[in-house]
């Protein structure tokens, strides 16, 4: 599944993979569903390029955006391991019935 494209010069994104929004109206709520499903798939996204995004404002979001969940698909492995420490007691603890 795609979650960001280029097309007719302005940067989109898709929760979904078939709904496409401008990505200068992207909100914080899109944003955590990006990163969640990078987390937990390894979706598509089309290469940053300036010269194919003729918007400055959606050159400068998606290419930020492109950067940052580009960054964590590379390192999810690194950051689900560190999640998972990081709860390990916790999880054990509820785990076995404690409070």
């Amino acid at each position: 599944m795609k979650i960001l494209k280029i097309e007719e010069n302005k940067g989109f994104f898709s929760i979904d993979g078939s709904q496409w929004t401008e990505i200068d109206e992207i909100d914080k709520d899109n944003l955590m569903s990006l990163v969640n499903l990078v987390l937990e798939s390894s979706p598509e996204m089309d290469e940053y390029n300036e010269t194919n995004i003729g918007n400055q404002a959606h050159q400068i979001i998606y290419k930020s955006i492109h950067e940052k969940l580009t960054v964590l698909r590379e390192n999810k492995d690194k950051f689900k391991d560190e999640s998972d420490r990081l709860y390990l007691g916790e999880i054990e603890k509820y785990q076995a019935g404690g409070s």
